[in-house]
């Protein structure tokens, strides 16, 4: 059942069934991520966290998915003004990869600078065919300094560079062969895909895909050694949870496992 969960100015949020979906929803400003776009996105993000959802999906309408930072909100801006900026996109960024349900970005358009960035930072993402994504700062006046950190880490080096430095759109299909989305897929088939997905996804306890998802982030970026070290503390304990051993139980008996815990 469709429900509409909260009233925003620059989103809508909805719950259907397991799923919240947060929609950016300011085509006339291409969804640009505006301070007050980016407040109320932490905001829906965290409430959605705080919930019993399964997963998150992040949507938008309009023409464009995202065309990124508001650049009213930089004219004129001074330093400090500036940095209050970025670090407000940076914990909107850090509060989708830590929330503990799954956060898929479902992309029908351009995602572009932050916009990008944003793609990047979702747990998962498909794409239509319709959409392309670039960070376009490298051929204008401000390089995509803080896009590049999310981008990079999804597509490796030498191509995240390639976009930062050229400036480039690429289509959803290369940006599927480079990573930066699961999957390309033709537009009328977007919500489709996104929904099997989700489906895919939110099977089993939710406790241990939460747990998954915070260690994931925790050892992705450490030397393999230090990740190894914190991978088999978490697993060790992991063992010992309701969920665990119901699951390891259910394996044994040849039963469906019921799953309790929450994350």
């Amino acid at each position: 059942m469709l429900s509409v969960m909260a009233t925003f100015e620059n989103l809508t949020v909805h719950r259907d069934g397991p799923t919240t979906t947060i929609t950016l929803d300011r085509p006339e400003k291409r969804n640009a991520l505006s301070a007050a776009m980016m407040a109320e996105l932490t905001e829906a993000v965290l409430a959605a966290g705080a919930s019993d959802a399964l997963a998150v999906v992040i949507a938008a309408n309009g023409p464009v998915f995202s065309a990124g930072h508001n650049f009213a909100d930089m004219a004129g801006a001074d330093l400090r003004t500036a940095r209050d900026l970025f670090l407000q996109c940076t914990a909107m960024m850090d509060a989708i990869q830590g929330i503990p349900q799954p956060v898929v970005a479902k992309v029908h358009a351009l995602a572009t600078a932050a916009g990008c960035q944003l793609v990047a930072s979702c747990d998962l993402a498909v794409a239509a065919d319709t959409a392309g994504f670039a960070i376009p700062g490298g051929k204008g006046g401000l390089f995509c300094h803080t896009p590049l950190v999310a981008v990079a880490r999804s597509v490796g080096r030498k191509r995240a560079l390639e976009l930062a430095l050229s400036g480039d759109t690429i289509d959803a299909t290369t940006a599927a062969d480079w990573g930066l989305v699961n999957r390309a897929v033709p537009g009328s088939e977007l919500d489709a895909e996104v929904a099997a997905l989700v489906a895919r996804v939110t099977r089993g306890s939710a406790y241990s895909r939460s747990l998954g998802k915070r260690t994931f982030y925790a050892q992705v970026g450490l030397p393999q050694r230090q990740a190894y070290d914190l991978a088999v503390e978490v697993m060790a304990a992991a063992v010992t949870s309701q969920d665990a051993q119901e699951g390891i139980a259910a394996f044994l008996e040849k039963r469906p496992a019921a799953y309790t815990s929450r994350p």
